[in-house]
C-alpha cells in the first residue's frame, strides 16, 4: 500500500546565516550541528514521497555546514595561537628594557653623548654628519673623519654652543672631489624604556617615547 503524504513538500533548506565570532566556543558549534540534524531529519520525513529531495542536496548541507564548523574552529585555534605569540614575545621583549638598542635613526639628546653608527665607508674625501631636529629642521653640519664606523655626538653645534634637549635625527653625506656622493642615515644607539602591545602589535617605546618595531632593532647592547 502507498502512502501519500498531504504535507506540502519542504524544499532544502540551510539554517539562517549568522554572525560566528573567533571566540564562539566549541559547544555553541555542537549545539548548532545538533540543531542542524535534527532539521535536516525533519525535513526528510515531511518530504513528499513522489517527489523526494535528491540525497545530492543533502549532501551539499552537510558539506557546506561541516566547511563552516571547521572554519570556525580553525579561526579560534588562530586566536589562541597569537594571543599565545603576543604574549611571548613580550615576555621576551620585557627583557630588554634597561638595555641600548640600535634602531631607526632619531635619539634623544639630554646632555650625554649620544652614540652613532655611521653608515658603511665609501671612497671619499669629506663627510658630513647632518643633524635635524624632530620636525626636520637642519640643526648643524658637523665634519666628521672620512673613516670609522663609530661617532660619539656630545650636543656641540657648529657655532660652538650646546643644543638643547630633545629629539634630533641623524645623517652622513659623503663627497669626493667636492660632490655629493651620498646621503645616508646614521643609527643611533637609544635606550629601552618598556615594551608594549598597541593595536595588536609590539613595539618598544626608547627614551624621547621613540616607538620602534623589533624587526627594526639591528643591535642590543647592555648600557655604559
Amino acid at each position: 500500500m502507498t502512502i501519500v503524504s498531504t504535507a506540502a513538500p519542504i524544499q532544502p533548506l540551510l539554517p539562517a546565516p549568522t554572525d560566528i565570532s573567533p571566540t564562539q566556543s566549541s559547544s555553541g558549534i555542537s549545539s548548532d550541528f545538533e540543531t542542524f540534524l535534527k532539521m535536516l531529519t525533519v525535513q526528510m520525513e515531511n518530504q513528499d514521497p513522489l517527489n523526494p529531495v535528491d540525497s545530492a542536496d543533502y549532501a551539499v548541507q552537510l558539506a557546506t555546514f561541516s566547511s563552516v564548523e571547521q572554519q570556525v574552529l580553525t579561526n579560534d585555534l588562530l586566536t589562541t595561537l597569537a594571543a599565545s605569540m603576543s604574549g611571548g614575545g613580550i615576555g621576551a621583549l620585557g627583557q630588554w628594557v634597561g638595555m641600548d638598542v640600535r634602531a631607526g635613526s632619531a635619539a634623544q639628546f639630554n646632555g650625554t653623548d649620544v652614540d652613532l653608527v655611521l653608515p658603511e665607508f665609501q671612497d671619499a674625501d669629506r663627510r658630513v654628519l647632518v643633524i635635524r631636529t624632530e620636525a626636520g629642521e637642519l640643526a648643524t653640519r658637523l665634519d666628521i673623519p672620512v673613516d670609522g664606523a663609530d661617532h660619539k655626538w656630545d650636543g656641540k653645534l657648529a657655532d660652538g654652543t650646546t643644543a638643547k634637549e630633545g629629539i634630533y635625527q641623524f645623517s652622513v653625506e659623503t663627497f669626493k672631489d667636492g660632490s655629493l656622493r651620498s646621503n645616508d642615515s646614521a643609527s643611533p644607539y637609544n635606550r629601552v624604556r618598556e615594551a608594549i602591545i598597541e593595536n595588536g602589535e609590539t613595539l618598544l617605546l626608547l627614551e624621547g617615547n621613540i616607538l620602534v618595531t623589533p624587526s627594526d632593532v639591528s643591535a642590543l647592547r647592555s648600557p655604559e
